[in-house]
């Protein structure tokens, strides 16, 4: 599973839509997305309830606190929200020790209310964790003790008994609303894949829930089966976070292929690099290097998997190795290339896209006093670790080749050995 956040807009715009498909909750809820290029007037045209209500504004940046940091406007006219966005879009502001500009804001009806309840549900490994709380809002941390949680088992239904613990302490007349309520967001949460879903607060009017605040996650690895369920979706970046050139090319190839292809820089000026297949291997390797003591020096986070095609492979692998021997300054660096043991992909296959990048890249290789590591097993690997080895000697550059019988982690130890040892 891959969490990933989407905006507050799109939380809702998917709860309102898919409650009423699945549990026949009208939301009465409206919500507007505002970015730099935003035309008011055409947005007004879109969402005639902008000219006739009072307006919450508040950025839609996947960051919380918004209101204890003062980015939030309540009770304001279309003209003060138009305001209050000019001022501070495109503006840096800081939020949790991280700077960055403000792109996106949402807006939305001002709710007048005195109950403010709190809602969440996350994925766990072996079912879903629901809680629930009286006492939500802003100070919710500080009333942590009221919240309510039960635990419920993957394929086990949310019935009105196994939901009876979270709302049992409610008045009467709404308790039946709110648990109705729970178990509607609770189907829209499986339906849709979501790994975490939280309002914090949602509250009654006219006696019909309504969420103020909201956010959530979805497992990315399910947009596949839920194309037309999600619709035009995005996954922001986090708040603070943004693509080098090389990061963007990866991830514009990671959106084009049904395959998995990451690349994040972590040093530029990093002696240790990686090109690692499966994101459990990929995390082996990164962790083995830090608890080595050697972080500083690990250049970056790589994972591809999914069984890619060879052409894929050999612009990741360019990317790379680009990244790897940049700015040479005459000290040996190390790229581990490889993975666990692979279930279903065709081990030479993908070695033969990285092979190709190798061949382009050999005098860069060379110039960076590249040493590079292979440890691969898996389907046809024998015949993709000989084409590595044939490699290493047509090449003439450093390269160490190994099968599944050495371990993950005793590579990277001989990585780190080899350009950390004197000449």
């Amino acid at each position: 599973m891959a969490r990933k956040k989407i905006r507050e807009y799109d939380s809702k715009r998917l709860l309102k839509q898919h409650l009423k498909r699945i549990a026949n909750i009208d939301l009465p809820i409206c919500s507007a997305q505002v970015t730099e290029s935003t035309d008011f007037t055409q947005l007004v045209n879109e969402e005639t309830w902008l000219s006739s209500s009072k307006l919450v504004v508040k950025p839609d940046m996947l960051f919380g606190k918004r209101g204890k940091s003062g980015l939030v406007a309540l009770n304001l006219d279309l003209a003060q929200v138009a305001n209050f966005v000019k001022e501070r879009i495109g503006k840096e502001v800081e939020v949790g020790g991280c700077k960055a500009p403000v792109t996106t804001f949402i807006v939305e009806p001002f709710v007048p209310h005195d109950q403010e309840f709190y809602l969440s549900i996350v994925s766990e490994r072996l079912g879903c964790t629901i809680s629930f709380s009286e006492c939500g809002g802003i100070d919710i941390e500080d009333n942590w003790d009221k919240v309510k949680t039960i635990f419920l088992p993957s394929e086990k239904p949310l019935t009105n008994d196994a939901s009876a613990p979270l709302i049992a302490t409610l008045p009467l007349e709404i308790r039946d609303k709110i648990g109705d309520f729970i178990k509607g967001v609770f189907a829209v949460f499986l339906d849709l894949d979501f790994s975490f879903l939280e309002m914090n607060p949602f509250t009654l009017v006219k006696g019909e829930p309504y969420p103020l605040d909201m956010r959530g996650e979805l497992d990315d690895t399910a947009a596949f089966k839920n194309f037309n369920k999600w619709g035009d979706i995005e996954f922001p970046l986090p708040f603070g976070r943004v693509l080098s050139p090389t990061e963007g090319f990866i991830h514009s190839l990671d959106e084009k292929t049904s395959a998995s292809l990451k690349f994040t820089i972590l040093n530029p000026k990093g002696r240790i690099w990686t090109m690692v297949a499966g994101g459990g291997a990929s995390v082996i390797y990164a962790d083995t290097v830090g608890d080595l003591g050697y972080a500083s020096e690990l250049g970056n986070y790589a994972e591809y998997s999914g069984a890619p095609n060879e052409e894929e492979v050999l612009q990741y692998a360019r990317v790379v190795i680009d990244c790897a021997t940049a700015n040479p300054d005459g000290r040996k660096r190390a790229l581990l290339i490889g993975g666990g043991i692979a279930n279903f992909t065709d081990v030479a296959a993908t070695f033969s896209g990285i092979i190709r990048a190798l061949r382009e890249k050999e005098t860069k290789l060379k110039a960076a006093r590249m040493h590079i590591f292979v440890r691969r097993g898996g389907p046809n690997y024998q015949t993709g670790l000989a084409k590595m080895r044939a490699l290493g000697e047509e090449l003439g550059v450093p390269l160490e080749v190994y099968g599944p019988e050495a371990t993950m982690t005793g590579i990277c130890k001989q990585a780190i050995d080899c350009i950390m040892a004197k000449d």
